[in-house]
């Protein structure tokens, strides 16, 4: 019998975080935190801390392939995150996996550096991630690094309204998902945004204070992770992504202050 407290189950195909602030480690304690159940498809192994990423074991395709199918066969989803995805077969192989769009909405988080700046993406990836996986897409949640990778060019985080972010947002969308949330975590502004996009409504903004602290590894994971679950808990888009944002903020506040570097959250 299914317990009333686990409310919406949500598939992760992403990477190992030996650290456990990001990646599958760091999804799964957010998705649990939010009340859902969380099952994991994990696509490559990476002996990091929080002074950076040391090696990356890339886990074989068809084995990860047997991880989702096994998982939406038996379980079955209500939402899929996509997280560190290395490379271009990795995500034609998960492209193929996947249900039809539509019938499960689909979070990407396009992670492409890490937060000490080890590249986790092969640009060989970059096009398949923009032509198989963003058009399928409820909603895409880059950082602005991303943003501008996925762009081909810079943006400009000043200015009181951030017009130019506006401009890049209009622009991820025009890549194909439903959704995009721009966020502008690594501007260097007292009040950080984050936009949220959709093709019917005009941007909606989400504005927190900086922080002066350095526990903050693994906010993007977190973030894309809670957006995801509460689309599997039936949550409108904006609600999904007000209650995931208002996560972050607490689960900064409560970091515990591990590691010599970039420490975790306090999930």
């Amino acid at each position: 019998m299914t317990s009333p407290s686990i409310n919406g189950r949500v598939l992760i195909i992403a990477g190992s975080d030996s650290g456990g602030g990001a990646g599958i480690q760091g999804d799964l304690k957010t998705v649990q935190a939010l009340g859902g159940y969380a099952m994991t498809a994990i696509t490559a192994l990476t002996a990091q801390n929080t002074l950076g990423v040391f090696g990356i074991h890339p886990v074989p395709d068809d084995f990860i392939a047997q991880q989702i199918d096994l998982c939406l066969s038996d379980i079955g989803a209500d939402a899929i995150k996509t997280g560190m995805l290395h490379s271009a077969s990795v995500i034609e192989t998960i492209a193929n996996s996947l249900p039809q769009r539509g019938r499960v909405p689909l979070v990407v988080d396009p992670v492409m550096v890490a937060k000490g700046g080890s590249a986790l993406l092969e640009r060989s990836a970059l096009e398949a991630l923009k032509s198989l996986l963003i058009p399928r897409a409820a909603i895409i949640t880059p950082n602005l690094p991303e943003a501008e990778l996925l762009l081909g060019r810079s943006i400009d985080t000043g200015g009181a309204d951030v017009p130019d972010m506006v401009r890049a947002a209009e622009a991820l969308l025009e890549l194909g998902s439903d959704a995009v949330l721009l966020k502008g975590g690594h501007s260097d502004t007292a009040t950080l945004t984050d936009i949220l996009l959709t093709r019917d409504a005009a941007p909606v903004m989400f504005t927190a204070p900086r922080r002066d602290t350095r526990h903050t590894h693994g906010t993007g994971c977190a973030f894309a992770s809670a957006i995801a679950t509460g689309l599997a808990q039936n949550l409108p888009l904006t609600d999904a992504v007000t209650r995931a944002h208002a996560y972050i903020q607490a689960a900064i506040t409560r970091a515990p202050g591990f590691g010599q570097g970039n420490g975790p959250l306090g999930h």
